[in-house]
């Protein structure tokens, strides 16, 4: 699978921003998908992920209530709507596949990064 990350970009605090990540074949039936982000200096992190079906969500602590993952198997396109943006949450953001659990931790597959900015 491989997997084209886009949607980033620079915002001012408080802002608004959605990452897209279209696959180049159906992942609806068979692969959990995520987001993941690396800050500079900093080591790769989980940010969320979402089932095969879209019924279920996982965020990491930092997100929740700010970002919403979703999927249109339709489209083989993964998304995360990020609102209320912070300084923080600056890195750049990978979307991933992997056919094991929703709580991914090595996905199999990775996308290219897309760059995040996030201005005080």
């Amino acid at each position: 699978v491989q997997l084209q990350a886009s949607g980033g970009g620079l915002v001012q605090t408080g802002g608004s921003l959605r990452l897209s990540c279209t696959a180049s074949e159906r992942t609806g039936s068979s692969y959990y998908m995520g987001w993941f982000r690396q800050a500079p200096g900093k080591e790769r992190e989980f940010v969320a992920s979402i089932s095969w079906s879209g019924g279920s969500t996982h965020y990491t602590d930092s997100v929740k209530g700010r970002f919403t993952i979703s999927r249109d198997n339709s489209k083989n396109t993964l998304y995360l709507q990020m609102n209320s943006l912070k300084p923080e949450d600056t890195a750049v953001y990978y979307c991933a596949a992997d056919r094991g659990s929703l709580l991914i931790t090595t996905p199999h597959y990775w996308g290219q990064g897309t760059q995040v900015t996030v201005s005080s």
